[in-house]
């Protein structure tokens, strides 16, 4: 009898709603904490069969973190739009260079990595689509779109011919998958997304021996948040 009353206790506990009221409300503000893992999508330059120099360029993942603010607007109970402002990501990227020929007058091994990191300022816009709320879980769906300004950009740096530049403004694609958790005092969404650059951010440079053999360079992100909505 006594552990019938406990199960039946533990029922109902797990049945209670937390947060209930929190789907009557258009608007609400949430914080993320984001890691990610990037690297380049690489076009060749048409001189780079005829490099003496390099002989195969190969871009590699590394990771990276950022901070960002959530705005988001329910419009109806499966569908809300979400701005992502202001999002900092510090992201890094590595090329891997085989050289044909190092050059023993600046100590230059077989294979050299150039890492290009980035401080990039972005505004993402998504529309969400959101499952039916059981008990305090949820799932959502979500996609759109990002500008983003590298505040780090070295397009007009004027160095030497180990340079990579890039260009400020970038902007992509997104998609990805989240998980509210409804807890009694905020609510916790891991999420995992997708975020391509469609242009190229690649600021070629002829003169420069990394730079000429490369013709287009785009981002690809993979991006892990725990997002904290109240």
């Amino acid at each position: 009898m006594v552990c019938g009353l406990s199960f039946q206790k533990v029922q109902a506990q797990n049945r209670t709603l937390h947060l209930e009221n929190h789907d009557d409300k258009k608007y609400y503000l949430g914080i993320a904490l984001m890691y990610n893992t990037s690297r380049f999508n690489v076009s060749h330059d048409a001189s780079f069969l005829f490099h003496d120099s390099v002989s195969a360029i190969n871009p590699l993942n590394s990771g990276g973190f950022g901070l960002a603010g959530m705005h988001t607007y329910r419009f109806s109970d499966r569908f809300e739009v979400r701005a992502i402002f202001p999002q900092l990501l510090f992201a890094y990227k590595d090329l891997q260079y085989d050289l044909k020929t190092p050059d023993p007058f600046y100590d230059e091994a077989p294979v050299v990595t150039k890492r290009v990191e980035s401080i990039q300022l972005g505004l993402p816009v998504h529309l969400k689509f959101r499952s039916d709320r059981i008990n305090n879980f949820r799932v959502y769906m979500f996609a759109g779109g990002k500008v983003e300004y590298d505040l780090s950009s070295n397009s007009n740096a004027r160095k030497a011919d180990d340079m990579i530049k890039l260009k400020k403004i970038d902007y992509g694609i997104e998609a990805g998958i989240g998980f509210n958790f409804y807890f009694p005092v905020f609510i916790l969404s891991p999420e995992i997304k997708i975020s391509n650059g469609v242009q190229n951010i690649h600021a070629r440079d002829a003169s420069f021996k990394y730079s000429s053999t490369v013709d287009q360079l785009k981002s690809r992100m993979i991006m892990f948040s725990l997002i904290f909505e109240g």
